[in-house]
């Protein structure tokens, strides 16, 4: 445990910005608080205060100064060309900075939806006859360039997810945050051997609509999910 630093426990770069430690924070304490977790007979208040304490210290600049000097000797980020391998990954990266990456995708799916679900419905004939003619429409342009930009948003948290070697059936936010409260008790555990755990715990205690429903997600996010990364492929 001591080796691991506030910006692990928050998953989170040493080059994070407020909002970002914020959303962290925020996201962590939905999953982690107590009283989340009292029904599932299992404590996460050790690491809730972990967290809370994270915060206290990375969101207050002359706490995070004073804390980076030290623990790694230097006040700013220095930084070093490396190449990193799924083996330093597994020993140098908390498994929150995969959730978080998991999150973050979930956001960047929901934005995407949400960005095509206006042009449906503000498609007017008049855009159609553009499109047909051959003519560039000014707003549909615009919305192509923001789905282009949230593609490549979703390919820099997939490579994340995919160098820790979670596979994608378990990018689901029930399947991470599952993990997440199970590895957060032990986390010296090896977070993968707990996504069959998930798996076998699932079967066991979910009811047939539960696994229904969740099937039901997974299949909707890959389409979603699909749909986005083609506008990487036009790009």
């Amino acid at each position: 445990m001591s080796s691991r630093t506030y910006y692990d426990i928050l998953g989170v770069s040493r080059d994070a910005t407020l909002e970002e430690i914020t959303s962290a924070k925020n996201a962590l304490a939905k999953v982690y608080h107590p009283d989340a977790n009292m029904h599932k007979d299992i404590d996460t208040t050790a690491f809730m205060q972990e967290i809370l304490e994270a915060y206290r210290v990375l969101s207050n600049p002359a706490k995070r100064k004073a804390y980076n000097l030290e623990i790694f000797g230097v006040t700013d980020r220095v930084f070093k060309t490396f190449k990193l391998t799924p083996e330093d990954e597994k020993e140098s990266v908390s498994f929150v900075t995969y959730w978080n990456a998991a999150v973050q995708l979930q956001d960047i799916i929901d934005q995407s939806v949400r960005v095509m679900e206006r042009a449906s419905r503000t498609k007017t004939l008049s855009q159609k006859l553009m499109k047909k003619l051959g003519k560039n429409d000014p707003d549909e342009m615009h919305r192509e360039r923001q789905l282009s930009r949230l593609s490549m948003q979703a390919m820099r948290q997939i490579t994340t997810l995919k160098m820790a070697g979670i596979p994608s059936e378990y990018w689901n936010i029930d399947a991470m945050n599952w993990v997440l409260v199970r590895w957060g008790q032990r986390q010296d555990t090896d977070f993968r051997s707990l996504f069959k755990r998930y798996d076998i715990y699932v079967e066991k205690h979910y009811s047939v609509s539960e696994k229904k429903k969740i099937h039901a997600y997974k299949r909707q996010f890959h389409h979603n999910l699909k749909k986005l990364l083609s506008y990487a492929l036009e790009a």
